[in-house]
């Protein structure tokens, strides 16, 4: 049965969540960080959001949910609470109504979730939120990307302040499961009627840290394809020349999937393209065998292989039938996983969300780079759906750390970041019609 199919929608108009006796101490503590420190209340809510452990494979989605509903009312923010198949996957929804609600909105999208971490690589805890003297602050999510969601909310904090009214109406969608696909997430939420009747004009969602100073905008993501080759040949001894194995159809299977990794990595360096311009291939799985004295009938080889929109997949796929053909009788190739949707945001005149966009990063004093995103994020359910989407994550001067050991985020990039969202949203949520 599709996923349409088995689709259940939930809206809590007030929340049933209530903050623990544990989030309450937190606040507690977090008040006296404030008093003792003089940190700013934003990077104080940062690092409560990155001490609740939404790590998979048991997320803490109630806490999540209780700390940004507290949040949206304490911004005055609409909030509701929308279940997409059960209670442990929830959206966390919140406007700020615009003068003109008939006008395509804004949507700042964001997922609560993260992955799991090897402790012992980590300096620290890697949910105690640590902050070093320099202002770097390690914690599972600083980049990818709770950082991200606080900085949407201490930006509308801004703006309110500031007593800022604008035409559009403004969304906020914290999502869960982006960590293991979205399926049970965006993708649902996505086909709900309580997104349709958010008339969205543009979705902003997560990009990628800067290692320079320049931003980077993502307009397009690369199309995944998990491809397993499965070779068979004549089994026997191991201690005979059996003739047609599977092994020796497998090595000229993996020789030629590496070979193009290899002229991928090379095009890639001498050229000074970035990653999502390139087709990345990597051997991921290996699999056969029996016992250690028996030649196998059937070895396989898996790959990971990710592709941009600028490559035919049709003429690239035909590429891959073409190594199996050469590598002889018996070899077959199965698709795990294999996106064939290259939808893509327009970055030119023709789109006026692109132009407004640009022009307000460009204002603020930034250069920017416009790239395809190397992995996936929930911006590909969008574009597929006709929605136009940018992954933008302002993290100017920071080491690219997701997924890795000791991720962190500085405080003042923290921080430039939230100046940069005011703008963004200033010239987005006024752009006229």
């Amino acid at each position: 049965m599709g996923v349409e199919q088995n689709l259940h929608i939930k809206v809590v108009q007030k929340t049933s969540y209530h903050l623990n006796t544990d989030a309450k101490l937190l606040k507690i503590q977090v008040h006296s960080i404030m008093t003792k420190d003089s940190e700013p209340l934003s990077v104080t809510l940062f690092r409560e959001y990155l001490r609740i452990k939404t790590v998979h494979p048991n997320p803490d989605y109630a806490q999540a949910i209780a700390f940004l509903d507290k949040y949206a009312q304490d911004l005055g923010l609409e909030c509701r609470l929308i279940e997409t198949c059960d209670k442990d996957h929830t959206v966390v929804l919140m406007t700020w109504k615009g003068k003109d609600s008939t006008l395509p909105s804004i949507l700042l999208n964001s997922h609560t979730d993260v992955v799991p971490v090897y402790e012992e690589h980590w300096k620290y805890d890697a949910f105690a939120a640590v902050k070093e003297e320099n202002g770097d602050i390690y914690a599972r999510g600083t980049q990818d990307m709770k950082c991200v969601g606080i900085q949407y909310l201490e930006a509308i904090r801004k703006l309110k302040n500031d007593g800022y009214h604008f035409d559009r109406d403004i969304h906020l969608s914290f999502v869960p499961d982006e960590e293991i696909g979205g399926f049970e997430g965006m993708l649902l939420f996505l086909q709900s009627q309580e997104f349709k009747a958010l008339n969205v004009g543009l979705a902003l969602d997560e990009g990628l840290a800067s290692p320079d100073d320049d931003y980077v905008a993502y307009y397009g993501e690369r199309s995944p394809w998990w491809a397993r080759v499965k070779c068979e040949g004549n089994p026997g001894h191991g201690s005979r020349f059996i003739e047609n194995t599977a092994a020796e159809k497998l090595r000229k299977v993996i020789n030629s999937f590496l070979d193009y990794r290899e002229s991928q990595k090379l095009l890639m360096e001498s050229t000074c393209q970035p990653l999502g311009d390139v087709t990345t291939v990597n051997l991921t799985r290996l699999e056969g065998g029996i016992a250690n004295n028996i030649v196998p009938a059937e070895l396989s080889a898996t790959f990971d292989i990710r592709i941009p929109p600028t490559v035919d997949l049709q003429e690239f796929e035909q590429k891959l039938q073409g190594w199996c053909r050469d590598a002889g009788e018996g070899v077959s190739i199965e698709f795990l996983q294999k996106n064939i949707d290259q939808t893509v945001t327009a970055t030119d005149s023709t789109n006026p969300w692109w132009v407004t966009f640009s022009s307000a990063i460009k204002e603020c004093g930034k250069n920017l780079k416009v790239e395809v995103f190397s992995g996936a994020t929930d911006s590909r359910f969008l574009r597929k759906a006709g929605y136009n989407a940018i992954g933008f994550s302002p993290m100017r001067n920071t080491p690219v750390l997701l997924h890795d050991h000791n991720e962190f985020l500085n405080e003042a990039v923290f921080l430039e970041g939230i100046d940069t969202y005011c703008s963004v949203i200033k010239a987005l949520a006024n752009m006229k019609p």
